[in-house]
């Protein structure tokens, strides 16, 4: 299995302190913690994007540029790109850009994000959120893929002969779909061959499940190749401590916490936004927290893989956390949840036999076998 760290850069004020953590030393954790996840040897480092409430992930791919330049080995990913919001253009000129900047590391994950106060902020109808997600992915696919574009559409001028620039560093990078709460998503990934990243952050396994389903029924159906129809997953946060007992009882201020700071925004009923698990100890027996010690984490990541059979784990950690914890519960996961994970569970993504893998691997591969 591939495992990937998550940041959606969320800033509340801590829900136990009620301090809020001063925005340039947030964003320069996230920095920091993409360049511990590659001396770790974690797979990717993925930044988030939102444009309403206290997250600082406005411009992710300003964020991922500043990763790019502080490391050299570890993948970049979106999480998501909330493509029924952007300029098809815009966004492939900034992506590219990052690509460039890593050296041909990047891939993308695209959504139609779950934070509804983001559309009537940028002047978008939130009815045509899928409509938007169509089409400006159907573009920017093309856009990354070919020069001298000429195309027509609903929401945008037309375009007659444009090639954006820069091109990307070696051919168009790999672009995952986000799902959580709807069918569009994955069908439109199935549609075109691409894999899906389910958010199995909030609902029981049941609700994320049904669309993997879907996606792979589709899949099939559309004469795609099943062994590249990779799956990513999310989870609910992770927090590791020695045992499960002591993880639980440190973590639960922070989680209940966070669980009241979504409901006072109005999240509690809103499917896909507002947790079904209104307790840690909820979350930790039935949902998709990992909270507990390293073999009950690898325990549960292996239970879900049973069920989804994904091919890589993304983990977030509460920045709610001291610093030094947050860097802490990260080693820990690498250096001892990792291994048993891996020992059990196998893909091909990024392998030698993926025929997308990015850039960056291929280069590598072609210096070994020199």
């Amino acid at each position: 299995m591939r495992f990937q760290v998550l940041d959606i850069v969320f800033n509340p004020p801590n829900p136990v302190t009620g301090q809020t953590v001063p925005a340039d030393v947030r964003l320069q954790r996230v920095v920091e913690h993409a360049v511990l996840a590659e001396e770790l040897g974690l797979d990717a480092f993925s930044v988030g994007e939102r444009h309403a409430g206290p997250v600082l992930s406005s411009a992710p791919t300003v964020i991922l540029g500043a990763i790019a330049q502080a490391t050299h080995r570890i993948l970049l990913n979106t999480g998501v790109t909330v493509l029924s919001l952007l300029d098809p253009v815009r966004a492939a000129e900034d992506l590219a850009t990052v690509d460039q900047l890593s050296r041909g590391r990047l891939e993308i994950t695209i959504g139609k994000g779950n934070e509804v106060a983001q559309y009537p902020l940028l002047g978008k109808d939130i009815a045509l959120q899928y409509d938007y997600l169509t089409e400006n992915y159907e573009l920017l696919r093309r856009l990354l893929a070919e020069e001298d574009v000429t195309w027509s559409g609903r929401f945008r001028a037309a375009l007659d002969g444009v090639t954006t620039l820069p091109r990307p560093f070696d051919g168009p990078f790999r672009i995952w779909h986000g799902t959580a709460t709807s069918s569009t998503a994955v069908e439109l990934a199935a549609r075109w061959g691409d894999p899906v990243f389910t958010a199995n952050a909030l609902q029981p396994r049941e609700n994320y499940l049904r669309h993997l389903v879907h996606y792979r029924e589709e899949y099939a159906a559309a004469g795609h190749d099943p062994a590249l129809a990779y799956v990513g997953s999310g989870s609910g946060g992770l927090f590791l401590a020695g045992t499960t007992e002591e993880a639980v009882e440190q973590y639960r201020p922070l989680y209940e916490g966070q669980v009241a700071q979504s409901d006072a925004r109005g999240h509690r009923d809103v499917l896909g936004v507002g947790t079904s698990f209104r307790t840690l100890a909820e979350a930790v027996e039935r949902g998709p927290v990992l909270v507990g010690s390293s073999e009950r984490v690898a325990e549960k990541i292996l239970d879900y893989h049973g069920t989804f059979g994904h091919d890589i784990q993304s983990v977030s950690i509460s920045p709610a956390l001291p610093a030094t914890q947050q860097e802490d519960v990260l080693r820990q996961f690498a250096e001892e949840v990792v291994p048993l994970v891996r020992r059990e569970v196998s893909t091909t993504l990024w392998g030698p036999q993926d025929p997308l893998r990015p850039a960056f691997l291929r280069r590598a591969d072609a210096l070994v076998s020199a």
